[in-house]
C-alpha cells in the first residue's frame, strides 16, 4: 500500500482530485442528486449562534448512556468517548451491545463519541458499558466531551500527545460535582499542534505553544501542558457562573455576549486576541500515513459513520496487534503505532470487513444524517440514497458533501459543505429546488457555483435523530 503523505490531510495541501465523468446510475427508487462539483474557495467557520434563533430557552436535551433519547426506531444511548480513545475489549463490548440489545450498528459522531440505536434495555446497555469501563461517572456521564488531535503528536506537525492531558481532564472534570451542570453541547478540544481540531469551534481548546483558545476563536487565555487541565476546567466553570448571572440557558461559551472576555476576567487572566491555528475542515482520506517514529498510522473511512458489529470486531482485531485505536470527530478511526507490515495486513482485513483505507475512494467526505426510519423527521432514506449515490462515483468529490433529511440539516460538518437536501418531493442542494422532470426533480449540474453552502446556514435546533453537531 502506498504511504500517504501527513499534509494530504488537508485539501488546501493535497493536490485535488481531477474531475471525471460519471457513470450514470441505475433508476432509483427516490430522486439521486448528479454528483455536486462546488468551487474550492475557503469558506469562514460558522458564526455562534445562529442569528436566526433568539437566546436559549430551555436546556439542552442530548443523549447520554443513562439518559436516552426515544428516537422513531426505538431507545438511542450515547456513550462518550475523551479523546476517542477505546480499547479492543471495549469495542468488542460495544459490538456486543449493539447486536443483541439494539440495532446491530454502532454509530461514530462528530464528537469522536458512539451511540447505539433502537435499544430494547436501556438499563442493560447502561450496565455492561459501565462495567467495560466507559461509564467512570454517571453524573458527568453527558459533559465528558472532549475531542483530540487523533494521530496524537506522531505525525509532522504534531508537537504533543494530546491523550494524557485528555486523560487528566476527563478525571477532574468527574471529581468536580459542580461540572454536572454543564451543558451537553459543551465540548473541549485538545490539540497536537497540527491544528485539526482547533478550528472545531470547541468552547475551549488547548494548542500546545498557543495556549487556551476559548469560543473557537474569540481569544487566547495563556497556558501550558501542564496548566491546562486545571484552566479548562477553571473556564467551563466560570462558563456556568457567567450564564447563570445572565439567566440565559445557553449551552456554549459563543452563546454568552462577550463570553470570552467575561470568562477571562473571571479567571483574573489576559485575553489576547490570536488567530486559531488549522481549520479542522476540509475532506478526510483513508490510508497509511507515516508517524515520526519510522512507524505508521492507518486512518480508516467508515461509510457514513456506522460500524456492524463484524466491523467493530476487525478494528479490534487490529488493536489486539498493538496498534492503539482513535475514534475522529470526521467519523473515521485512526490505529496508530503500526509497523509497515502489519498496516497492510490491517488494510487488507479492514477492506474485506466493508471498510475503506484507500485515499482515493469516494467515499471521502461524505456524510449523512440518520434519516428514515430512525428520524420521524425526516423525508427520505438519506443514507440509501447516499450510497446509490456514491455508487456512481469514481473519484472523491472535492469538497465534503453531506446528505440532509430535512432541513434541520443535523450533523453538518463544519466549514465549505456540499448539502444535499430531501424535500417533500426530491432533493436539493443548499435550498435551491432545480428540477427536470415533475418525477425527479434534480440538483444543478456539475460545476454550478449555488451548490456551494457553509455551515453557518444550519439550523440551531434540536434534532429528532439526535446527531451529534458542533452548534
Amino acid at each position: 500500500m502506498p504511504i500517504a503523505d501527513f499534509s494530504g490531510q488537508e485539501p488546501s495541501i493535497r493536490p485535488e482530485a481531477p474531475r471525471t465523468h460519471t457513470p450514470s446510475p441505475p433508476p432509483p427508487t427516490q430522486p439521486l442528486p448528479d454528483p455536486p462539483q462546488p468551487p474550492r474557495s475557503a469558506a469562514e467557520p460558522a458564526a455562534y449562534p445562529d442569528p436566526r434563533h433568539g437566546p436559549r430557552t430551555r436546556a439542552d436535551a442530548c443523549p447520554g448512556a443513562l439518559q436516552v433519547h426515544e428516537a422513531a426506531d426505538g431507545a438511542l444511548a450515547r456513550v462518550r468517548v475523551p479523546g476517542g480513545a477505546i480499547s479492543a475489549a471495549q469495542l468488542r463490548e460495544l459490538a456486543a451491545c449493539a447486536t443483541e440489545l439494539g440495532s446491530g450498528v454502532i454509530e461514530l459522531t462528530s464528537r469522536a463519541n458512539v451511540q447505539v440505536r433502537g435499544l430494547r434495555s436501556p438499563d442493560a446497555f447502561a450496565a455492561r458499558i459501565a462495567a467495560a469501563g466507559l461509564l467512570p461517572s454517571a453524573a458527568h456521564e453527558r459533559v465528558r466531551n472532549i475531542v483530540a488531535s487523533p494521530f496524537g503528536g506522531r505525525g509532522p506537525g504534531g508537537v504533543l500527545d494530546p491523550q494524557p492531558l485528555v486523560d487528566a481532564l476527563d478525571r477532574a472534570l468527574c471529581a468536580d460535582p459542580h461540572l454536572a451542570a454543564l451543558p451537553g453541547r459543551f465540548l473541549f478540544a485538545v490539540d497536537d499542534g497540527t491544528g485539526d481540531v482547533s478550528g472545531l469551534g470547541a468552547d475551549v481548546t488547548y494548542v500546545p505553544g498557543h495556549g487556551l483558545l476559548l469560543a473557537g476563536a474569540d481569544g487566547t487565555l495563556p497556558a501550558d501542558a501542564r496548566t491546562a487541565p486545571t484552566l479548562m476546567t477553571a473556564a467551563a466553570a466560570a462558563f456556568l457562573t457567567e450564564r447563570t448571572q445572565d439567566g440565559r440557558a445557553a449551552w456554549r461559551l459563543a452563546e454568552l455576549p462577550d463570553g470570552a472576555t467575561r470568562l477571562a476576567a473571571r479567571l483574573g487572566l489576559p485575553l489576547t486576541d490570536q488567530p486559531p491555528p488549522g481549520s479542522g475542515t476540509g475532506v478526510r482520506r483513508g490510508g497509511v500515513v507515516r508517524q515520526g517514529d519510522k512507524r505508521v498510522a492507518l486512518e480508516v473511512l467508515v461509510p457514513l459513520g456506522r460500524l456492524d458489529g463484524a466491523q467493530a470486531l476487525a478494528i479490534a482485531d487490529v488493536a489486539d496487534t498493538g496498534a492503539l485505536v482513535r475514534l475522529t470527530p470526521w467519523r473515521s478511526v485512526v490505529l496508530l503505532d503500526l509497523d509497515p507490515g502489519a498496516a497492510e495486513d490491517a488494510a487488507r482485513a479492514l477492506g474485506e470487513a466493508g471498510l475503506v483505507t484507500d485515499p482515493a475512494s469516494p467515499w471521502a467526505g461524505v456524510s449523512a444524517c440518520t434519516g428514515r426510519p430512525g428520524c420521524a423527521k425526516s423525508l427520505a432514506d438519506v443514507r440509501e440514497d447516499a450510497r446509490r449515490w456514491v455508487a456512481t462515483l469514481d473519484a472523491p468529490p472535492p469538497t465534503p458533501v453531506h446528505w440532509s433529511g430535512c432541513e434541520r440539516r443535523c450533523g453538518l460538518p463544519r466549514g465549505q459543505v456540499t448539502q444535499i437536501v430531501a424535500t417533500r418531493d426530491g432533493y436539493t442542494v443548499t435550498g435551491e429546488r432545480h428540477t427536470t422532470t415533475a418525477a425527479h426533480p434534480q440538483p444543478p449540474a456539475p460545476g454550478d457555483p449555488h451548490t456551494l453552502a457553509t455551515s453557518d446556514e444550519r439550523a440551531a435546533a434540536t434534532s429528532g435523530g439526535h446527531q451529534e453537531r458542533h452548534s
